[in-house]
């Protein structure tokens, strides 16, 4: 049985070597300069549904000229607009990168769930997934899922910059913000998340009639483990991340046995009503 946490099993990266010098230069050097451009733009323009990776907007004002350019949800999956679906299946493949992660998921989901009928469920659900989109969006991450209640996003230099390990830990923040975690009467939605940094592969998988983009990697299971452990309103931090984004060094840190690891895992912990 897989050791990697259940929202996060692969199979193994599909071996297209000949698509990986593509996919290094694009993940790592910015590839296409109007396709960073373009994200900046499309990301402000309001309304959702949006591709996960060029922000283009399906609906709202922005979608007619979107259509124009030719980005309109892709029949081989509705998560992406038809440019960036086409760039994906050219260039079946991937590359291995450094990243930043974040996962994020609802707090006691099942208590949650008792005393709700299904439908408030789903609308809570709904909204929780609308705002952490616009959450990752805003902080020019990649959305790469939504596992049951959890969120699986990642950072890297293409879309995020140099410092795409502070605007992890910033977007987490910004999350348990817009949650309600720093209001006086709690939060709308108990959220706990973990973020963690490291070296992942990245890429496409699934077949040409429906591919997905991914990440797969240790770095990816360890920041799983980590939102798994943090309580509401928690995020918990790793100290290689917590390293990289220059965190207060007299915020509280401990040490956690994470399953499936031999050795401790430093953390720090942060909350929003704590500050930095």
């Amino acid at each position: 049985m897989s050791d990697e946490h259940p929202g996060t099993t692969r199979a193994e990266p599909p071996p297209r070597h000949e698509d990986e010098a593509f996919w290094q230069k694009f993940l790592t050097q910015g590839g296409d300069t109007w396709a960073g451009f373009g994200r900046r733009v499309f990301k402000r323009i309001p309304a959702d549904p949006r591709c996960r990776m060029c922000a283009s907007p399906f609906q709202g004002p922005g979608a007619p000229l979107m259509r124009l350019l030719g980005k309109r949800p892709s029949e081989g999956n509705p998560n992406w607009c038809t440019s960036c679906f086409n760039v994906m299946a050219k260039h079946h493949g991937g590359a291995e990168v450094d990243g930043a992660m974040l996962f994020a998921d609802i707090r006691g989901s099942t208590s949650l769930a008792e005393r709700m009928s299904p439908g408030e469920f789903h609308d809570l659900l709904d909204r929780y997934f609308q705002t952490a989109t616009q959450v990752v969006f805003k902080h020019d991450g990649f959305v790469d899922k939504f596992v049951g209640d959890e969120l699986v996003a990642m950072f890297f230099p293409l879309l995020s910059g140099e410092d795409y390990v502070a605007r992890t830990i910033d977007a987490a923040e910004d999350l348990l913000r817009v949650t309600g975690h720093a209001e006086a009467n709690g939060p709308w939605v108990p959220v706990g998340a973990g973020v963690h940094c490291g070296r992942v592969w990245f890429g496409v998988v699934g077949e040409e009639t429906h591919l997905e983009m991914t990440v797969v990697g240790d770095a990816v299971n360890v920041a799983a483990r980590l939102a798994s452990a943090a309580g509401p309103g928690e995020i918990l931090v790793s100290a290689a991340a917590a390293a990289a984004s220059n965190l207060d060094p007299s915020l509280e840190r401990r040490s956690l046995a994470l399953r499936g690891k031999e050795l401790a895992t430093e953390v720090v912990s942060l909350r929003v009503d704590g500050g930095r």
